[in-house]
């Protein structure tokens, strides 16, 4: 699946949408290399109960993260309707297994709302916003954040 990224007016930016059981989240469309249906992963020893493994993407391995998990969420099933999200998280690639791409949005920094105060500090850490687009919340995520610097350079 490939998307052209379009001219952007200064102030905009393009992230990309996807479902995670009932909820919508999304990441900047830069830091995402490319989606690709579900590969089974090959699990590995010792490694973070939100990694389900590895995969060979293209000669590469990629690490697979089951993002639901990662989030604290209940931990995601892996069927052929799952997608990988190839993402760049500093100067790693990893693998973020989701539910389903849902969207590309043109967005302005106005149309992000901050994350409520009563949130958890889990979700403070890692949400950079919320969205209210179309009667839909969508949650932005920092991948940066979500994983330490040392726990990407492990995976």
């Amino acid at each position: 699946m490939s998307y052209a990224v379009k001219n952007l007016n200064e102030g905009d930016r393009e992230l990309i949408a996807f479902r995670i059981g009932a909820q919508e989240f999304c990441v900047n469309i830069m830091s995402v290399r490319e989606i690709r249906g579900w590969t089974p992963a090959t699990a590995m020893p010792h490694s973070p109960a939100y990694m389900l493994g590895v995969i060979n993407l293209r000669g590469a391995v990629l690490p697979i993260i089951d993002l639901a998990a990662r989030l604290g969420m209940k931990p995601a099933d892996p069927t052929a309707r799952h997608v990988i999200i190839v993402a760049q998280v500093r100067r790693k690639v990893v693998g973020l297994l989701v539910d389903a791409v849902s969207d590309i949005l043109t967005v302005t920094d106005e149309t992000i709302q901050p994350t409520p105060e009563i949130s958890s500090e889990l979700e403070r850490q890692f949400a950079r916003g919320i969205l209210a687009i179309e009667k839909r919340m969508i949650c932005l995520i920092e991948l940066e954040s979500l994983f330490h610097e040392t726990e990407s350079e492990a995976a």
